[in-house]
């Protein structure tokens, strides 16, 4: 028996949306009225994908959904299971032995639509009705609309994979993010005059549209700068099929490379697109930083 108690959202949290932050939000109410743990639980897997086959983008990595949940919402601790298993287990034994017993949940919160255990059997009036007799408190959220729309990561994940950030980023409740260690590339923004940080997307996790974007770069000492970040192949460079990510840090100088970045996406300035020259490229570069410096003015 663990004797550590905990107040746990339950879900997968693709996006961190703003009906994530519904059940997110309530665990850190509950937490604070009674002295628990905030907790959120989610899965290493898209269920989707294990149950069907069909390979679903993930919106962000595991690590950027953990860091979201802590930044947004107070979360201090995410538990990260096995889907593999945890659709194996029966739906009584996932909430008795695994969450009450080996997690020390003393309040549960989950979504209108969440399903678990074995052949998705558990559902949210079994899970309140099982809380109830084990003393356990349990809140089951809602769905969430915006404009008469469902907050979903599928809706989200349309959005992004169409470049339009800044309507994601109002049903998120945060910009889009990759967090990524700064690599070498092909140094070709020293070349023309504008150095940039090279990152890029982990395998399974969604690519934007490809195109230029409106970014804030934040550091690992928490400074951040605004940045103009190329989603891309580099058609005028020839990069072949390599999606590259390229960010031009502005009103900035000095080497990060070998450090962790955390970029935000705001705004597609353009599509990407091929220029008859290297010098041509510079200065749609030069426009682009302007746009967004304008940009970060009215935000």
């Amino acid at each position: 028996m663990n004797e550590t108690k905990r107040a746990i959202a339950l879900g997968f949290f693709d996006g961190v949306h703003v009906g994530h932050g519904a059940l997110l939000s309530r665990v850190g109410e509950v937490s604070a009225q009674q002295g628990l743990i905030p907790t959120a639980f989610t899965f290493d897997a898209h269920p989707g994908s294990r149950i069907t086959g069909a390979v679903t983008p993930l919106i962000n990595s595991p690590a950027d959904r953990a860091d979201l949940m802590r930044r947004c919402y107070g979360i201090q601790e995410v538990i990260v299971a096995h889907f593999d298993s945890m659709m194996r287990m029966d739906w009584r034994d996932f909430v008795t032995e695994y969450l009450v017993k080996e997690h020390g949940a003393a309040h549960v919160v989950a979504g209108h639509d969440f399903h678990f255990g074995y052949k998705g059997e558990g559902n949210p009036q079994r899970l309140q009705e099982l809380c109830a007799q084990l003393g356990v408190g349990c809140n089951i959220i809602p769905k969430i609309e915006l404009e008469g729309i469902t907050v979903s990561s599928t809706y989200i994940r349309t959005l992004i994979a169409q470049g339009e950030m800044e309507r994601a980023m109002e049903f998120l409740g945060h910009p889009h993010v990759l967090t990524d260690r700064v690599s070498h590339g092909k140094k070709l923004g020293s070349t023309l005059g504008f150095p940039t940080v090279n990152l890029h997307f982990p395998e399974g996790v969604l690519v934007p549209a490809h195109g230029v974007y409106a970014t804030r770069v934040w550091f690992e000492n928490g400074d951040s700068r605004p940045a103009v970040t190329n989603i891309g192949v580099r058609p005028t460079v020839d990069d072949g099929d390599k999606v590259s990510v390229e960010g031009y840090i502005l009103d900035f100088s000095g080497d990060l490379y070998g450090q962790t970045i955390r970029m935000e996406f705001y705004k597609k300035l353009r599509g990407e697109r091929k220029f008859p020259s290297l010098e041509a490229l510079r200065e749609e570069v030069m426009r682009n930083a302007q746009e967004t410096r304008d940009f970060f003015r009215t935000v």
